[in-house]
């Protein structure tokens, strides 16, 4: 929720009224300034995930409702979303500047105010935009909303004080103190420790890398995309180009892929002709490389709408599968020969990638969510054919969801047990393995000089087995 900087403050600085023209035609009027439709639309787009929940993803696909990016090209479209991820990624460094330069707080009842002040202020401290432009954009998206109107000399102030303090408050800037929700931050230092929670809130604040999982022969693709083969087997890219125009995509040679999302399915080895199922498969690189290995996939998901990315992503990826809509805690079929469960859970390993998550989550989540995936362990397990392996994992840097998790399965089942990872054989760090077995990723490994080829998600992988 708005903290509104903490306090409130009486009305100041209006603006001199505009020539009275019919509201709808003044606003598109306005809207046709360069890039000012897309400075609207990223503080309405942070207002929507900061008050309203939503996630970045929701509000940025295509059946998004309301549609904050209605006309947008995709030059506009990548734009709004680096300014929306951004302040996201930043809310708390760039909050706690606004808190030190509208002393007395936001004015009562001002609107768009403060969510046009933070876009303002994520592009003057973390984009390239120039000063001049991401000023006078943010003071005439004020002065487009009715409320904050009369506080577009305050915008105009508040945004020139922070060019000429930038140095100081990204000085300033503590990633776990700032950039990491209080009780967060207060989890990972009583479960990790004050050094190891400060690698991992640094290491979300980095922009994401961006990796690839080739069907076959990745060195080579390594070489012809310009990218490194990473220990793990994936592609690490240098550049950031659109992935439509990069080599490869059109044949499906590969498919964007984190990698750790990639290590679950290598980890579970496959062999050709198995009966595989993945579960909670949406949006499919999972799927897709059980299905390059050979075997005979069913995708599970309960989303009609995320199995048709998964069925789009096979298509071009020249894969099949048997794509099902189901509940992963209810589906009846044949025992399997592998099982691959990537649990609903908090995502708060992705935050890099999807920092709303960060914002979003309560601490009360996590009970919540640690219950749907008891429930769909518990059932994915009846499923398994004796001696057959189950991978289970979740991008969730909580213990509730991972380590507990199978601790807890072990109790209720009998025929469970631990089929312990080696990590060197996946190209890990022996640090990456715990005491029983599991794999525990955080988004600081994998370092580099270039915080964008360095880390990966943050996940949480075991590997169980049903006793004959």
């Amino acid at each position: 929720m708005s903290n509104n900087f903490g306090k409130t403050f009486g009305r100041s600085g209006k603006d001199r009224p505009a020539a009275k023209r019919h509201p709808e035609q003044a606003q598109a009027e306005a809207l046709a300034h360069p890039g000012l439709a897309v400075r609207v639309a990223a503080a309405a787009i942070i207002s929507d995930i900061v008050q309203g929940g939503h996630t970045l993803d929701e509000k940025f696909a295509p059946d998004a409702t309301p549609s904050r990016l209605g006309g947008f090209d995709d030059r506009d479209r990548a734009l709004t979303r680096s300014i929306v991820t951004v302040a996201l990624r930043r809310l708390g460094t760039i909050r706690l500047a606004l808190s030190q330069l509208v002393e007395k707080g936001l004015p009562r009842n001002c609107g768009m105010l403060e969510w046009i002040l933070i876009a303002g202020a994520a592009q003057l401290l973390f984009l390239d935009t120039p000063d001049h432009a991401a000023v006078d954009l943010a003071v005439r998206a004020a002065r487009l909303d009715s409320k904050s109107a009369p506080f577009a000399n305050l915008v105009n102030g508040v945004l020139r004080n922070l060019i000429r303090r930038r140095d100081e408050f990204l000085g300033q800037s503590d990633p776990l103190d700032d950039d990491t929700p209080h009780w967060l931050a207060a989890r990972w230092r009583r479960i990790y420790g004050e050094d190891r929670a400060h690698a991992i809130a640094a290491a979300l604040r980095d922009e994401p890398t961006l990796d690839l999982t080739a069907k076959t022969d990745a060195a080579e693709w390594a070489e012809k995309l310009g990218g490194r083969l990473l220990p793990t087997g994936s592609i690490r890219l240098a550049s950031h180009a659109p992935i439509p125009t990069l080599p490869g995509y059109d044949e499906g040679a590969w498919w964007v892929q984190d990698a750790a999302a990639a290590l679950p399915a290598r980890i579970l080895a496959v062999k050709p002709g198995q009966r595989a199922l993945d579960l909670c498969a949406a949006p499919g690189g999972k799927t897709a490389q059980l299905a390059a290995a050979g075997a005979r996939v069913i995708a599970l998901d309960r989303s009609a709408e995320r199995l048709k990315t998964l069925s789009a992503n096979l298509a071009r990826l020249q894969l099949e599968a048997a794509i099902s809509v189901g509940d992963a805690a209810a589906y009846k079929a044949e025992p399997f020969d592998a099982i691959l469960l990537d649990a609903p859970c908090s995502a708060t390993g992705t935050a890099r990638r999807s920092p709303d998550v960060l914002w979003t989550k309560k601490p009360g989540d996590l009970a919540a969510l640690a219950a749907i995936q008891a429930k769909i362990l518990d059932h994915a397990f009846t499923m398994l054919k004796p001696g057959a392996a189950l991978v289970y994992c979740v991008c969730s840097l909580e213990p509730e969801e991972g380590e507990a998790q199978i601790a807890a399965l072990l109790r209720r089942n009998p025929d469970a047990a631990r089929d312990p990872i080696d990590p060197n054989a996946f190209g890990l760090p022996p640090e990456c393995a715990t005491k029983d077995g599991e794999l525990r990723l955080f988004p600081d490994f994998f370092p580099h000089e270039d915080s964008r080829q360095r880390g990966l998600d943050g996940f949480f992988i075991a590997r169980l087995k049903r006793l004959d």
